[in-house]
């Protein structure tokens, strides 16, 4: 499905810097992940760390899923009933893939 854009921010805008702030922190981990591997840490200890960072990651998508509900469903819905109706499908897309992972 193809993103509908419309002529506003994003309702995430107002927070940018706390989600590069956070996605920043996750991008450190992804990295002491890859220098686990490489010093062949214990197993245990590698998949610890994975889940911290698949729990992070989960906090951003659904910060960002709630402003996108919060925001940009509802300045469609304002708009009108198709573009509401495009909004509302393009966010079950997005929790379907998120449950999906």
């Amino acid at each position: 499905m193809q993103s509908i854009e419309l002529d506003v921010e994003h309702g995430y805008i107002h927070r940018k810097d706390d989600y590069l702030k956070r996605l920043r922190r996750i991008e450190g981990q992804v990295r002491g992940l890859q220098r686990m591997v490489d010093e062949e840490k214990y197993c245990i200890d590698i998949l610890t760390q994975v889940s911290a960072v698949t729990k992070a990651l989960q906090v951003v998508s659904l910060g960002l899923l709630e402003e996108h509900l919060g925001h940009c469903v509802v300045e469609a819905a304002v708009r009108g009933a198709d573009t509401a109706g495009e909004k509302v499908q393009e966010a079950s897309y997005a929790i379907a893939r998120l449950l999906r992972s």
